[in-house]
Parts: C-alpha cells; structure tokens; sequence
C-alpha cells in the first residue's frame, strides 16, 4: 500500500505516522492488488470537544474510490474508528463483486430465486431524469441546489466546460466534484 499521511492544522509526529501505517496495514488482507492511500490528519476548533480530531482517508483502487472519515477527541480513536469503517467497506466491496461474479447466467428461475434470498436484495434504479443545464459557476450552481433543495447539483462549469458537481458537506459547507479521465 503506498501510504500519503499529511497534517492539517498539526504536525504528524513519527510515533502517529507509525501508528496510522501500522493501522492501515489491517486492511492489507483485503486487498491483493497494490493500492493508494491518502490519510489527512486535522485538529479543527469546535465547540464539541468529541469533534477536534479529525482522521480522513481515502484509498484508490483501479479507479475504485473508498472512502471514510472518522471524528473524535483522541486521534488514535478516531484512526481506530476510520480503520474500523474502511474494513467494513472494503469487505462489502469485495462481497459484492463475488456476488456479481457467481450470478447464475440461464440457470432458470426458480435457482436464481434461492441465490437472490440468500444474498441482501441490490438497490435498484428506480428513476431516471434528464434535465437542461446551462453553464455556470459554482457559486450559482449551490444557489440552484439550495433553491431545489437538494444535497448537491450537477451542472457545468462555464470556466472548464467540464460537468462539475457541487455538495453540501457534513459540516456545513460545500464541496465541488471535478471528475478526471483516468
């Protein structure tokens, strides 16, 4: 795993950096291929004290992007927790595939019946829309969010010509996705 661990508003000390790779090496046993692992360490100013320590990874996978973020007072608990809820992904990731792999291609019904009991129901698309968008910048695109109210917009981005998404964040504010051909 090649390991990218960066503080945000601290310094990361080589006795956190041991822990987070030490940690982060758990997941290893899920994942036969070499993957990236981006790890943002933060102390952030709040009211809630629970919330200072702010633990966020992202793993990258053959374009696969996993990833959690984890809050709490202590920062061993928080990358504990993070570590906790990437294994959890990772696993439901991998079950997944298998059950798409082991899918019985013309078997008849009554046994792709039985596999479709054993195994949790797959969500299912239950809506497509199609919608015109004109260009414009992010700031206008979260007014348009926040006038639908929705949790993030699509739209393009008039400076890139590129289809962009805005979000609303967990914490109040907002994000922009700005997808890249890999």
């Amino acid at each position: 795993m090649q390991l990218q661990i960066t503080g945000k508003n601290m310094n990361v000390s080589e006795r956190t950096d041991k822990y987070v790779r030490e940690k982060l090496g758990r997941l290893d046993r899920h994942l036969s291929e070499p993957i990236e692992a981006r790890v943002e360490l933060a102390t952030q100013n709040t009211k809630d004290v629970n919330q200072r320590q702010i633990v966020q990874v992202t793993l990258y996978k053959n374009g696969t992007i996993i990833r959690a973020e984890e809050r709490s007072a202590d920062l061993r608990a928080a990358v504990d927790a993070v570590v906790d809820k990437l294994d959890k992904q990772i696993r439901r990731y991998k079950d997944k595939q298998v059950r798409r792999r082991r899918a019985p291609i013309g078997l008849g019904e009554a046994v792709a019946e039985q596999t479709a009991e054993l195994t949790e129901p797959e969500p299912l698309i239950v809506r497509t829309k199609k919608f015109k968008t004109l260009p414009m910048s992010p700031h206008e695109a979260i007014d348009q969010m926040e006038l639908l109210g929705h949790t993030f917009y699509l739209f393009i981005n008039h400076e890139t010509n590129d289809v962009n998404v805005v979000y609303r964040r967990d914490d109040g504010n907002y994000g922009v996705l700005e997808p890249q051909l890999a």
